[in-house]
């Protein structure tokens, strides 16, 4: 299970193990994004800091209808001690916790400041 928080800006936050190319970690905190369905998103920063190796440019469609590219890159997060090989997109945002991370997951979130949030598994 993954545990996590609501912000005063009612967005569901939980903490993130990430492991670069080279071995490096990172401990961060992401937002959750119901309405991204990539893996994950980071900014430059986190991309630079974590050495992550470049795997291709990514498309996307924004609510306006306009279309942007944008680099993507393989990395691994520990999810409940394991790790997930997914691709982040990188962008000029905070952290961004996509769909495709949390697949074959339920996911419940007190909406409020302070509420719980709660990732768990599927049987």
């Amino acid at each position: 299970m993954i545990e996590g928080v609501v912000n005063a800006s009612r967005e569901a936050v939980i903490p993130l193990t990430l492991r670069g190319t080279a071995g490096r970690t990172l401990n961060i905190e992401a937002i959750i994004d119901t309405g991204f369905g990539g893996f994950l998103t980071l900014p430059p920063a986190l991309v630079a800091e974590l050495g992550l190796t470049l795997e291709g440019i990514g498309r996307a469609t924004l609510g306006d209808g306009s279309e942007i590219t944008f680099p993507c890159y393989d990395v691994a997060v520990l999810w409940e001690g394991l790790p997930r090989y997914g691709l982040a997109d990188e962008a000029n945002t905070t952290p961004l916790v996509g769909m495709r991370l949390l697949e074959r997951h339920g996911l419940y979130v007190e909406v409020e400041d302070g509420g719980r949030v709660t990732i768990e598994a599927r049987a």
